[in-house]
């Protein structure tokens, strides 16, 4: 795997279409085999290609190529899209939803945030409620968290694991995980299958940029309310999230069912980077404008006769 803060050699003035989804590519991951979190930088690793003052137009322009590729994808009602975001705490999720999401029809999207399952979730398999809210054909769904709590904080902290009800001879150390990151392999395979893009992104916070957003949570009022004391629990254990996010991101990045890790330090970078993504993955698609049946243009004409002869 490359290091990402390499130069591209594309040139500021120069970008479009084809450079933007050069820089993209940058953080792309769909083979894990020699993948490396340490290889992959947290702040914007590209100031010689794009700065903040080209960003703001770049995301509206991004954003309202979302808007007309998600009408389309409404329209056909085909394919779907499921886009996966984690995180470690404070890297931006719920913003990023929201700005790069600012321009979608909401009609045709959805957003889940999963947080502990409750005893019906932990009465089935880990993927049962993940599959209960994925997006229907024509959708775009948004995960914010996902079916990876399951090979991440669970596998952080153990002891969750045990409240789960698994049989005891199944929970078996390293085994265990391995078996797990396969299944949700095989499960994001499946839904490619059955033609649903799944995108998943890292949003690559560094542990210092973190304490600086915790302590703007703390020091502005109208912060606090993001902060949790239960963060900076978890900041402690950074490492072991870390390796965890490693191994999970080396296990299940397929072309199929790529990671982007994306810088996300600087926020304005890390959504520009997003939306460039996700319209890359929909412009693959090659959708076209649905187009009215014979039957259905008569009809047209037909609407068209009446409403004229109402008085």
């Amino acid at each position: 795997m490359p290091d990402p803060s390499t130069d591209t050699g594309v040139q500021t003035a120069e970008l479009g279409p084809k450079q933007i989804r050069k820089i993209v590519d940058r953080f792309r991951v769909t083979d894990g085999a020699d993948f490396k979190l340490k290889h992959h930088a947290t702040d914007d690793p590209l100031p010689d290609i794009v700065d903040k003052s080209q960003a703001k137009a770049l995301l509206q322009q991004g954003v309202q190529r979302l808007s007309d590729l998600q009408e389309l994808l409404y329209a056909n009602a085909s394919w779907s899209l499921l886009i996966v975001f984690q995180a470690m705490d404070a890297a931006g999720k719920d913003g990023t939803i929201k700005h790069v999401m600012s321009g979608v029809n909401p009609q045709g999207i959805q957003v889940t945030s999963f947080k502990a399952p409750g005893p019906e979730d932990l009465a089935h398999d880990f993927l049962w409620r993940i599959n209960r809210a994925l997006p229907a054909r024509g959708m775009i769904g948004i995960f914010n968290r996902s079916h990876y709590e399951e090979v991440l904080v669970t596998r952080v902290h153990p002891d969750i694991l045990e409240k789960q009800g698994l049989p005891a001879s199944l929970i078996d150390g390293k085994k265990f995980w391995d078996h797990r990151l396969k299944d949700i392999a095989g499960f994001e395979r499946h839904l490619a299958r059955q033609g649903t893009i799944v995108l998943k992104f890292f949003l690559n916070v560094g542990r210092d940029e973190q304490k600086k957003r915790f302590l703007e949570r703390l020091d502005h009022p109208d912060k606090n309310w993001k902060f949790d004391i239960g963060d900076l629990k978890e900041r402690g254990y950074w490492t072991d999230y870390m390796a965890a996010y490693e191994e999970a991101i080396a296990a299940t990045a397929t072309e199929q069912a790529p990671w982007f890790v994306v810088p996300a330090d600087q926020k304005w970078f890390m959504r520009l980077v997003i939306v460039a993504a996700i319209n890359d993955a929909l412009e693959a698609l090659a959708l076209k404008t649905v187009m009215p049946t014979d039957e259905q243009v008569a009809s047209f004409a037909e609407a068209r006769r009446r409403l004229e002869q109402e008085p």
